[in-house]
């Protein structure tokens, strides 16, 4: 919940011309602004590399559910992917797992690749079952038919998310490796490319120690990404030597 019109189109302006002067980025970069903004930053990256994305949608594809946005209006508004389960829908708004998995399927039918976010809260580390409730979570709440090409999952660790802190290399390593074979016991071979993003105070000083980590394909960016200067370096990181997401 940042951002006004001229903010937001100054910021996209701002990523495309770097994109445009940036020679074998091999990232790919994503933008999710509020609702409100979808059309005016739209207007912003059309024809450049970037993509755009919602922040949420509704489980239903219509109907008398004032201040929701469903996955088809996030199509029709120029988006091709969807946040569903970010940790902040979840304990702002209750959201469960089987709500999330709602909401990712709502995606796949419209043709959206919704980025399902799990993750851990402080006193769930602490207690030891880090690894236990993201299986739960990542079991619950990605859909049936997921896979490489209409998915993305995303270990957010609650307790990191706009602190400055961040967990181990170590363990980020443990969680996106117990992510990746629960994907590929589920879902086949095809999951092992299947992207797993790592999100929780990502910044400029730590994206590549974080894009060396084994299953680690990107980064879901929160604070960091409200402004060029400090995103751009994020981008970069992901995008040096191999195919990482931002």
């Amino acid at each position: 919940m940042n951002g006004i019109r001229a903010g937001a189109v100054g910021l996209a302006g701002s990523l495309v011309d770097l994109a445009g002067a940036e020679n074998g980025l091999l990232c790919d970069i994503l933008v999710c602004p509020p609702a409100h903004l979808l059309f005016p930053v739209l207007d912003v990256i059309a024809g450049s590399q970037i993509a755009l994305g919602g922040q949420d949608c509704h489980a239903r594809s219509g109907g008398a559910h004032t201040g929701d946005i469903s996955a088809g209006m996030l199509k029709d508004a120029g988006c091709t992917y969807v946040i569903v389960g970010h940790s902040e829908r979840r304990a702002d708004h209750g959201e469960t797992d089987s709500v999330v998995c709602e909401k990712a399927a709502a995606a796949h039918r419209a043709g959206l690749v919704p980025i399902v976010c799990v993750g851990e809260t402080e006193a769930q580390r602490s207690a030891g079952q880090a690894l236990r409730t993201v299986e739960n979570q990542l079991g619950n709440s990605v859909p049936d038919g997921a896979g490489a090409s209409n998915t993305v999952v995303a270990y957010e660790p609650v307790w990191a998310i706009g602190t400055g802190r961040t967990p181990t290399l170590q363990e980020i390593r443990d969680v996106h490796g117990v992510m990746r074979s629960l994907l590929v016991e589920r879902f086949g071979p095809e999951s092992a490319t299947l992207r797993l993003l790592y999100g929780g105070s990502v910044n400029p000083g730590n994206a590549g120690d974080i894009m060396s980590v084994e299953n680690v394909d990107g980064g879901l960016v929160g604070g960091a990404s409200l402004e060029a200067e400090t995103f751009w370096p994020i981008v970069r990181a992901f995008g040096r030597g191999g195919s990482g997401w931002a």
